[in-house]
C-alpha cells in the first residue's frame, strides 16, 4: 500500500487541524493504520493507531483526549483529528500501515509501510 499524508499547516495554540492519509492499492481494509510524529531534534514517536475495522484505537498519553484517529475503508483514508493543539505538538506527522501487527502492537513497534510526512507547526 502507498500512503499520502496531507493537512498539515500552521495553527495557533488551542486550534485544530485534521490530517488525512490516502492509501492506494488493494486490501486497505485489512491494514492496521497509525500516525507517528517526529519533532525537531527528537526521535520519532507513536501518536495513535486504529484496527482494520476501526473498532479499536490506541493513543499516546500525550495526545489522549485531544486527538482522534478514524478511518473510512471505502475511501481508503485514515484521519487524525487534532484539537487543543499545543506548541509541543509541532512535528512532522507520518501515517503508517502494517498488515501483520495489531493496533495495540503498533504502540510499541514500528510498522512496515510509511507515507511521506506532513508538517504541523503550532505557534504559542
Amino acid at each position: 500500500v502507498q500512503l499520502q499524508a496531507s493537512g498539515g499547516g500552521l495553527v495557533q495554540a488551542g486550534g485544530s487541524l485534521r490530517l488525512s492519509c490516502a492509501a492506494s492499492g488493494r486490501r486497505f481494509g485489512t491494514y492496521v493504520m497509525g500516525w507517528f510524529r517526529q519533532a525537531p531534534g527528537k526521535e520519532r514517536e507513536f501518536v495513535g493507531a486504529i484496527s482494520w475495522s476501526g473498532s479499536s484505537t490506541y493513543y499516546a498519553d500525550s495526545v489522549k483526549g485531544r486527538f482522534t484517529i478514524s478511518r473510512d475503508n471505502a475511501k481508503k483514508t485514515v484521519y487524525l483529528q487534532m484539537n487543543n493543539l499545543k506548541p509541543e505538538d509541532t512535528a512532522i506527522y507520518y501515517c503508517a500501515a502494517d498488515l501483520d501487527m495489531t493496533a495495540q502492537q503498533m504502540t510499541t513497534s514500528a510498522p512496515d509501510q510509511w507515507g511521506q510526512g506532513t508538517l504541523v507547526t503550532v505557534s504559542s
